[in-house]
């Protein structure tokens, strides 16, 4: 991954302005959601998904947050994120079904996490009754006003795909991310209804497509490296898989939404 992601291996889709680089780009994005959650100098903040840290690194180096809080399912991430050593960061390896806080917290941020909320062959109820689940907890875990800033990938609203595309979109499911399951926008909504207002919404396909074509451009030009870190297998998987999402975005199969959420 650090072939051709960002220097702070932030692995989802970056908030482009005019001269960007990647680096600025995911600095960007970072700013918007903490900024949306009103979480800068917060006093304690929740990242779900944490990733490989680049959020946790910038609210409590940045943004002045006292105490910043990551779940993440990965050990690698943790062990990672344990060795850079952030003050005032806790990280843990924990499924957010299972997390107890012991106080509440002033805002949460969840990014590219919510596709793995629920699993793939799930009616459209079930799915729903899985995402009202996660903000059911969220509102549990903040005081009235407090917000959530979330960024995840959503169906788009083209259908019409020819059998190339819908082998592509298969094989991202089957290969690159297992047990996951993309939203309906309407499904989110839905999901977070009398528990949360929806205050701000963007939805920024391009920009994921951008995104994507820059992490292929850098993993293309770091191939003999990635090969010999990972094989050929892998490496030719994640190609097919970056080349084809710089179309999905393109054409509108695929849409990434930027919702702030606040807790009524």
């Amino acid at each position: 991954f650090a072939l051709w992601l960002d220097p702070d291996l932030t692995y989802t889709c970056a908030l482009w302005d005019e001269g960007d680089t990647l680096e600025s780009a995911q600095k960007r994005k970072l700013d918007h959601l903490i900024e949306g959650a009103r979480a800068a100098g917060a006093r304690r903040v929740l990242d779900v998904g944490c990733g490989w840290g680049s959020l946790l690194e910038r609210l409590v180096r940045t943004h002045g947050v006292q105490r910043a809080v990551g779940l993440t399912l990965s050990d690698n991430q943790a062990r990672h994120l344990r060795g850079l050593a952030l003050e005032r960061t806790e990280v843990r390896v924990e499924n957010w079904l299972d997390h107890e806080p012991a106080e509440q917290y002033d805002a949460i941020i969840s990014i590219g996490a919510f596709e793995h909320f629920a699993r793939t062959g799930l009616s459209r109820a079930e799915r729903v009754a899985a995402y009202r689940a996660f903000f059911e907890r969220c509102r549990a875990w903040l005081p009235k006003g407090g917000r959530i800033a979330l960024q995840t990938n959503v169906k788009g609203n083209n259908v019409r795909m020819d059998k190339q595309t819908v082998r592509d979109l298969q094989f991202i499911i089957d290969t690159i991310f297992p047990e996951s399951e993309i939203p309906a926008l309407s499904e989110v909504l839905e999901s977070s209804e009398k528990r949360f207002d929806v205050v701000r919404l963007r939805n920024d396909p391009d920009h994921y497509s951008r995104t994507c074509q820059e992490w292929f451009d850098r993993l293309r030009a770091h191939r003999d490296q990635a090969v010999e870190v990972a094989g050929e297998k892998t490496v030719a998987d994640y190609e097919r898989y970056l080349s084809s999402t710089v179309g999905h975005f393109r054409n509108r199969h695929l849409g990434l939404s930027r919702i702030v959420l606040e807790a009524v």
